[in-house]
C-alpha cells in the first residue's frame, strides 16, 4: 500500500491517517508522500514517548511525597542509569540502522536476523552491567555526592533500578527494531502497557496501599521494573509472531560474529555518544550538588518536565531516523533529506509551544511535586531557563537522529563532546562559580549548549557526507 493514487482519488482525511498510524500502516515508507509517510511513522513513536513522559513524571509525583532525600535519591540513580541508558540507546541505533536500511533493500529476512542479534547482543551487556549495579549501589550514590541521609533512603532504589537494568536494554533494543522495520505501532502498545503497569503499581508499592506493602522510594523502582519487564516479554512475543514485518526466527538467535561486530562497531559508537551527552547531566548533577539537597531536588523535578517535553519530541526524531535508513536502502537519498527537514519543521512548532507554556506555567508544575519552597524555587528557574533552548533544540534532536539513522554515529558523536564537554560544563561552572550565577549559571549553559548543538548539527547535515555511509 502506498500513497500513490490516481488525478482524481481523494487524500486521505487526517482522522483516517491517524486511525491508521495507530493501528499499525503497511504503507512502503519508500514511496508516496513524504509528508503523509513523516506522520504515520511519527504519532505512534510520538505517543509512545508521551506515555514515557507520563511515566516519568507520575513516577516523581509520588516519590515526592516522600521528601527532598527521596528526590535526590531518585535524581542521582537516574544520573547513574543514564550510562545505561546511553548503552541501551547506542545499541539500539545499530538496531533501527541496521534493520531500516535491510527493510529498505527488501531483504526481510536480514532485517530479522539484525534484530535478533541485537536482542542477543543487549541481554549479554545488561547481565554484566546488572551484577555490578547490584554489588555497586551505595558506593556509586557516594561518588554522586550523595548524603549519609540519601544514600541510607535511596540504596534499595537504586539497587533494584541497576539490577534490573537487562528491561531498559532489551526494551530499548527490541521497540528499535519495531522502528527501524517502520512498524511503530508496536513499540507504542508495548511501552503503553509496561507504563501503564508501572504508573498503577507505582503508588501501592511506594505508600503500602491495600495489600500491598509499604517499601518507599524503592517501591517505585519495584514497580518501574516489573512494568518494563512486562513489557520486554510482550515485545519478544510480537517479533517471534508471524504477521509484522519482522518475524525472527530461533535460529536467527545463533551468534554470527560479523553481523554482531557490524552492531558492535554501530553500537560502541552510538553509545559513546550518547554517554557524552548523557554524562554531561551528570556532571551538572554533581556541580548542583555543592548547593544543597534542594537544589538537587528542584533540577531533578524540572529535568522531569524537560524530559516529559523531550521524549514526544524524540518521537518525530526517530521518524526521521526510519526514514533516512529505509530511504538510502532503497537507493533515495534526496528523499531522505527531505523528509528529515520536514521533520524538524514539525518538531520545531511542537516543541516551541511547550517551551512557551514552560515558561509561563513553570511555578504552577513546580509546585505538583511538593510544597517545599526552596526546591519549587529551584525547578522554576531550570524550567524557565532551559525552554528559551527548546526552539532551536526542535532541529538539533532531528538532525542527530538522522545521522543515526543512516549509519553515521561518529558525526554526532563529535558533536555532543565538542558541545557538552567541551563548551556546555566548563560555561557551566564559570557561570555558576567564579562568576556568581549560582545553579542559574548551570541551567543556563543547557540552554546555551541546546542551541550550539542545533546550528553544529545543521552545518554538518548539509555537507551531505551522511548520504555516503554504508551499513
Amino acid at each position: 500500500m502506498t500513497d500513490l493514487a490516481g488525478p482524481a482519488a481523494t487524500p486521505p482525511s487526517a482522522w483516517s491517517t491517524i486511525r491508521e498510524a495507530i493501528r499499525g500502516s503497511h504503507q512502503d515508507f519508500t514511496e508516496g508522500s513524504i509528508g503523509r509517510a513523516v506522520v504515520l511513522l511519527a504519532i505512534p513513536m510520538v505517543l509512545e514517548m508521551v506515555m514515557e513522559s507520563v511515566f516519568a513524571v507520575t513516577d516523581m509525583f509520588f516519590v515526592s511525597r516522600l521528601g527532598a532525600d527521596s528526590v535526590a535519591a531518585v535524581g542521582l540513580t537516574e544520573s547513574v542509569l543514564s550510562l545505561v541508558y546511553a548503552i541501551a540507546m547506542g545499541l539500539s541505533v545499530g538496531v533501527t540502522a541496521i534493520v531500516a536500511r535491510r527493510i529498505g533493500e527488501k531483504n526481510h529476512d536480514a532485517a530479522s536476523r539484525g534484530a535478533a542479534q541485537g536482542i542477543l547482543l543487549g541481554a549479554s551487556i545488561a547481565l554484566v552491567l546488572g551484577v555490578l549495579g547490584v554489588i555497586l549501589a551505595p558506593r556509586l550514590l557516594g561518588v554522586m555526592g550523595a548524603s549519609p541521609a540519601v544514600i541510607a533512603t535511596g540504596s534499595g532504589y537504586t539497587r533494584v533500578i541497576l539490577g534490573g537494568d537487562a528491561t531498559v536494554v532489551l526494551l530499548f533494543v527490541l521497540n528499535a527494531a519495531f522502528r527501524g522495520a517502520g512498524d511503530p505501532s508496536i513499540a507504542m502498545r508495548v511501552l503503553w502497557i509496561a507504563n501503564g503497569i508501572n504508573i498503577l503499581l507505582g503508588p501501592c508499592l511506594i505508600f503500602g496501599v491495600g495489600p500491598f506493602p509499604r517499601l518507599g522510594v524503592t517501591g517505585a523502582a519495584v514497580a518501574t521494573t516489573i512494568g518494563r519487564g512486562t513489557g520486554v516479554l510482550l515485545a519478544f512475543s510480537a517479533v517471534v509472531r508471524p504477521g509484522g514485518r519482522l518475524l525472527v526466527r530461533f535460529r536467527q538467535f545463533i551468534p554470527d560474529r560479523q553481523l554482531m561486530r557490524h552492531l558492535v562497531a554501530l553500537g560502541s559508537s552510538a553509545s559513546l555518544q550518547f554517554l557524552v551527552g548523557t554524562a554531561s547531566w551528570i556532571g551538572l548533577t554533581r556541580l548542583l550538588a555543592t548547593f544543597g539537597s534542594e537544589a538537587v531536588a528542584g533540577y531533578t523535578v524540572a529535568l522531569r518536565m524537560v524530559i516529559f517535553a523531550i521524549l514526544p519530541a524524540w518521537g518525530l526524531a526517530n521518524a526521521a531516523a526510519t526514514m533516512v535508513g529505509q530511504g538510502l536502502g532503497a537507493g533515495k537519498p534526496d528523499r531522505a533529506e527531505r523528509a528529515v527537514w520536514t521533520a524538524c519543521r514539525y518538531n520545531l512548532g511542537f516543541l516551541g509551544l511547550l517551551g512557551v507554556i514552560f515558561l509561563i506555567a513553570a511555578p504552577g508544575i513546580a509546585g505538583l511535586f511538593g510544597h517545599d519552597p526552596v526546591m519549587a524555587h529551584y525547578a522554576v528557574r531550570c524550567l524557565r531557563i532551559i525552554a528559551v533552548g527548546f526552539p532551536l533544540y526542535a532541529f538539533g534532536m532531528v538532525l542527530t537522529q538522522a545521522f543515526n539513522g543512516a549509519g553515521d554515529t561518529w558525526t554526532p558523536t563529535w558533536l555532543n563532546f565538542v558541545v557538552f564537554w567541551c563548551w556546555e560544563i566548563p560555561l557551566a561552572w564559570v557561570l555558576a562559580k567564579p562568576l556568581g550565577f549560582g545553579s542559574d549559571g548551570a541551567f543556563i549553559a543547557i540552554a546555551v549548549a541546546f542551541s550550539t548543538l542545533a546550528a553544529a548539527a545543521a552545518l554538518a547535515f548539509r555537507r551531505g557526507r551522511w548520504k555516503l555511509t554504508t551499513v
